[in-house]
């Protein structure tokens, strides 16, 4: 046999087998049943809230995704260079597939697909995470404002004779989103700067205080520039936007202190403009209130500035 009869041959056992081991690659990475509790966090904190595993879920799904997409990239890479290199004994130049129609629709077709599946994770988990409820247990206005954090708890503590729906410090608050706040709610008050320290940790910045197992509806209002509401092991966060009041829903399903921070660069002493977040039992949510309503903090701080009539009439739901 000739040496190029050999060689081709050699190479034939090669070319049967890598086709089918990187289609058992592919089915064996997608087609398992597991959740996001078999696969590393890549990074990512542990979740302390019960919409937060879905966003684990799709950071975890997205680098299995661009797991499989690379070790199919570099084997299609590798076989090229193993398969067709330039043989010892041939000078000729091998056929080319310059515009070949099926492979430049393949390549085409590839990563459309790839991105349209994506997308479709990203859009229906968005969906999810973005919904709240018209009677939460809960509802807190997180006022952001250079360089601190004001919380309003928009609850009826019993301190006063004051009303949510009727305070003039939120009436910056659309009304479809005080809808979800009981009707009485007297509420008291909590804000704090850079300066100031978690008793229990020693941590910068302000303490909000969240019940467990408890939803929590979350009104975010600002008083100056754009911030963002971020408390790490949550997984998401939201813009605090000036005329503009966003909102979302949690449910803390573990005790603990943790860390937020404003993740939008909004001035010089932005990197200063931290908060913890304390979850505790229902009873010790409900003390605290009660506590601060003890120190005097009756009512609300206000909320900021109010909706613009651009940000109204983009609302669908708006009454």
């Amino acid at each position: 046999m000739s040496p190029n009869g050999s060689d081709r041959s050699s190479r034939r056992p090669m070319r049967r087998i890598l086709p089918p081991a990187l289609i058992a690659g592919l089915v064996l990475a997608t087609a398992t049943g597991c959740t996001y509790e078999d696969f590393p966090r890549l990074g990512m904190p542990s979740p302390v809230t019960e919409e937060a595993p879905r966003i684990l879920s799709l950071w975890q799904g997205s680098w299995a995704a661009a797991l499989v997409t690379g070790l199919l990239v570099w084997g299609l890479i590798l076989w090229s260079v193993f398969f067709h290199r330039r043989s010892r004994t041939k000078v000729e130049v091998p056929p080319q597939t310059r515009y070949n129609m099926p492979i430049e629709a393949l390549y085409t077709l590839v990563p459309l697909i790839i991105v349209s599946v994506l997308f479709y994770f990203t859009a229906r988990d968005q969906s999810e995470l973005m919904q709240t409820s018209d009677e939460p247990d809960h509802v807190i206005n997180v006022v952001g404002f250079q360089w601190g954090w004001g919380f309003n708890y928009l609850a009826d503590v019993g301190a006063s004779d004051g009303d949510a729906h009727t305070a003039a410090e939120l009436e910056s608050i659309p009304d479809r989103m005080m809808e979800a706040v009981p009707q009485g709610a007297d509420g008291v008050y909590d804000i704090g700067i850079p300066a100031d320290r978690d008793p229990e940790t020693g941590n910068p910045g302000p303490t909000l205080v969240l019940p467990e197992g408890e939803s929590v509806q979350f009104i975010l209002t600002s008083r100056d520039v754009i911030h963002s509401f971020w408390v790490v092991p949550f997984l998401m966060k939201q813009d605090v936007i000036p005329g503009h009041t966003n909102r979302f829903e949690v449910t803390p399903n573990k005790q603990g202190t943790f860390l937020g921070k404003c993740a939008e660069l909004c001035g010089v002493d932005h990197a200063r403009m931290l908060f913890n977040v304390r979850v505790v039992s229902p009873e010790e949510y409900r003390a605290h209130l009660q506590d601060l309503a003890d120190r005097g903090q009756t009512g609300y701080i206000p909320a900021g500035i109010g909706q613009t009539d651009a940000a109204k009439n983009a609302e669908t739901n708006n009454p």
